[in-house]
């Protein structure tokens, strides 16, 4: 399995990036998973020193520009072929990288998957993700989490059935129950896209629909996969990030508040595109990198794309 990381991506490369390897390597001894670190070697010199021990675990691809933050997704991709993310995606259209993940130009990220990896036949948008911690010790799943502000029905059907399947290959839950997030539990309720996606999901015989969940039951053991679209999505998950640094800046520690920190998750997994691609966040640091390429590697030994297009093959027809 050879996993791509763009080192130059985040606010913190390449030095944080290449800590994040060092940690996932003490910590995982899987001599399957072999890292392409993708940048300028002359900047991460400094810091490429502390995988001395882990050689022949990961390769140097020389980069020898990046994209930075600020710039135009579309226009920054066409003018630097030569940058860190241009060239992971590269890696991925040869298929000489089985996923790529970084911390870099989120609209980048974006444009590259979708006009480079391309989404899969028969999926009408792909999606974001993010786990919602409950206090029990498990997770949810929210999906849309703020690639599709606006949806049809017809999207969040789809994102209820890939939501599902990352769960159950992923995270090894059998029949995840889905639930549309709603403002009531009763059918009817919602505005015009929830009350005629409710019927939708309720007749899909591929997923485990339970019906409308409110927003208190986004942390419950409720629903393993919580339904909406993008805009809905990203507000609750962002108020829930909120109250995380709040908590923190007042100096209350407890292990449930700990997993709101998104460092935990390591990337955002973009759904119904040809192959696992995670963005992190711009602030990325090293445990955020390590988790990423845990986070990749189940994706990528799930086979999870492949069981994506199975699934929606018939769509496609």
């Amino acid at each position: 399995m050879k996993i791509a990381l763009d080192i130059m991506g985040g606010d913190f490369a390449p030095e944080e990036a290449i800590k994040g390897v060092k940690q996932f390597f003490e910590q995982s001894d899987d001599m399957s998973i072999h890292l392409l670190l993708i940048g300028n070697s002359e900047l991460a010199a400094p810091y490429l020193s502390s995988l001395e021990p882990f050689k022949g675990r990961f390769t140097i691809v020389e980069a020898s520009d990046v994209i930075e933050m600020h710039e135009h997704p579309t226009k920054a991709l066409k003018e630097k072929p030569n940058s860190s993310m241009a060239m992971g995606f590269g890696l991925m259209k040869m298929e000489k990288a089985d996923a790529f993940l970084s911390a870099g130009n989120t609209g980048a990220m974006m444009v590259g998957s979708m006009y480079s990896v391309k989404t899969i036949e028969g999926i009408l948008r792909p999606t974001i993700i993010s786990p919602i911690p409950r206090p029990d010790g498990g997770y949810n799943l929210l999906v849309d989490a703020g690639a599709n502000a606006d949806c049809k029905p017809e999207h969040l059907v789809q994102f209820a059935q890939l939501g599902s399947m990352y769960v159950n290959r992923v995270w090894n839950i059998d029949n995840p129950r889905v639930g549309l997030l709603n403002l009531g539990e009763e059918e009817g309720k919602g505005n015009i896209l929830t009350q005629a996606t409710y019927p939708l999901l309720k007749e899909n015989t591929q997923i485990n629909f339970i019906g409308n969940i409110e927003g208190w039951d986004m942390f419950r053991n409720k629903a393993e996969v919580i339904v909406c679209e993008g805009f809905t999505g990203n507000v609750a998950l962002k108020m829930a990030e909120s109250l995380y640094q709040i908590f923190k800046d007042r100096g209350i520690q407890d292990s449930f508040l700990d997993h709101f920190n998104f460092e935990f998750y390591g990337g955002t997994p973009i759904l119904g595109i040809n192959s696992p691609i995670m963005i992190g966040h711009g602030i990325s640091k090293a445990l955020a990198f390590q988790n990423m390429i845990d986070v990749a590697s189940k994706i990528v030994r799930a086979d999870l794309i492949s069981a994506f297009k199975t699934r929606f093959a018939a769509a496609a027809v």
